[in-house]
């Protein structure tokens, strides 16, 4: 997995009726995008570091 700061991870909901729940990545902390990264939840505003499994999936925002 790679990723670059203003990236969002989305993590898969894992039980049937479960949402989403998804992330903006604030730092890239690995070798070339690679994690962990440090990410703020949307759905709470915490901040932290973040070890994605095989559940998420990032997606790519080009930069402006």
């Amino acid at each position: 997995m790679r990723a670059a700061i203003g990236d969002k991870i989305v993590v898969r909901g894992h039980r049937v009726g479960e949402s989403d729940r998804d992330a903006v990545i604030l730092a890239v902390q690995g070798p070339e995008g690679a994690p962990p990264y440090r990410v703020r939840w949307s759905d709470d505003g915490h901040e932290g570091m973040y070890f994605p499994g095989e559940d998420a999936v990032v997606e790519h925002y080009p930069v402006a």
